[in-house]
């Protein structure tokens, strides 16, 4: 028994040494490689190109007017004519409410309105003979006015009209409907521009002005825009500063209350060096990059400048015609024999 368990034991070590003699001749021939092919890598050659910085946020787009009209009587409603989603003029008829309604004092209105012009009529005609005093006709333009207000009121308590040109983007009612005086109809928005507001932090409040590029994404629609205010004092309930955008939507985007994203532009050049922030290696606290001289790899240190996700802009370290490794630097050391893999 305890020559069995000795031989097992004895192979089980013969078995671990060759395993690691085998690792370190399998090591040995991967450096062997390297030293005598040169360590396989991927390049690209450095040239200057486009380069922006872009801040994300996430807000609420709406139309750049919105409005709403409220019922001016307590009444059962006749008629609905527009739908969410249409397009209305102002001043368009939209709500219809009975012109029986007591609320409304539709035809006392009429009558007050009528007789109130003729009387003014008559009057005015009597003024420019000379027949009464000035004070005469004051007085009965005065009560014209205040009857053609009280009609126009009336008028406009059942028939209810757009307050402003733009989509129906709420209906609150249908027909047949008793609702409260004040109530809530509809609302309309003018949706050829949204509009958002967007919180910056402490951070990045001094990155952003009126008038930089900016634009929005929602789904597969993007829009173009610009920022239009920066708060200049931070809002204690955010704990941020508010931005407001502006964007030209032309019919893009035909939802409203929607989330989207929201890119702000802060620096933008026509011509830099850029790199992916995995290119760059860390040494302390200085960056460096491996490029090619004479099939063999030389260490640059770099300057990085402003990132935008994952790249990022080189400010001082390589120039253009230089060739950047790109794939294979975590294997190299300073002045390693490469060899570029197309």
């Amino acid at each position: 028994m305890k020559r069995w368990i000795r031989t097992t034991l004895e192979l089980g070590l013969i078995g671990v040494l060759i395993s690691c003699s085998s690792d370190e001749i399998e090591s040995r021939s991967m450096e062997q490689i390297y030293r005598e092919e040169g360590v396989p890598v991927r390049v690209k050659n450095i040239t200057p190109e486009p380069f922006a910085v872009e801040l994300m946020y996430h807000a609420v787009l709406t139309g750049i007017e919105e409005s709403a009209a409220y019922a001016g009587v307590g009444e059962k409603v006749e008629k609905v004519n527009v739908r969410v989603g249409d397009y209305v003029n102002k001043d368009d008829i939209l709500l219809v409410f009975p012109t029986n309604s007591p609320d409304a004092q539709f035809f006392q209105a009429k009558v007050a309105y009528d007789n109130a012009k003729l009387a003014y009529e008559r009057i005015a005609n009597m003024y420019q003979t000379g027949g009464i005093a000035k004070q005469q006709l004051d007085n009965a333009r005065a009560s014209f006015e205040v009857a053609a207000a009280n009609w126009d009121a009336a008028q406009k308590s059942v028939m209810v009209k757009a307050p402003i040109s733009g989509y129906v983007t709420k209906v609150n009612v249908r027909e047949s409907d008793n609702v409260k005086k004040e109530a809530e109809l509809f609302t309309i928005s003018r949706m050829d521009q949204l509009k958002a507001r967007v919180w910056i932090s402490e951070q990045d409040i001094s990155y952003l002005s009126p008038g930089m590029h900016a634009y929005a994404r929602w789904q597969d629609a993007e829009i173009k825009g610009k920022v239009v205010q920066v708060d200049m004092a931070l809002d204690q309930i955010h704990q941020a500063f508010g931005a407001d955008l502006v964007f030209d939507n032309h019919k893009k985007i035909k939802k409203f209350g929607i989330t989207a994203d929201i890119f702000i532009e802060v620096y933008k050049t026509d011509s830099a060096i850029v790199a992916d922030v995995k290119d760059l290696l860390r040494e302390g606290d200085r960056y460096y990059v491996y490029t090619v001289e004479n099939d063999r790899a030389a260490r640059k240190f770099v300057s990085p400048g402003r990132q935008n996700r994952l790249r990022v802009e080189i400010l001082e370290g390589i120039s253009p015609g230089e060739q950047l490794i790109i794939e294979g630097q975590m294997l190299l050391v300073p002045d390693a024999k490469i060899r570029i893999i197309e």
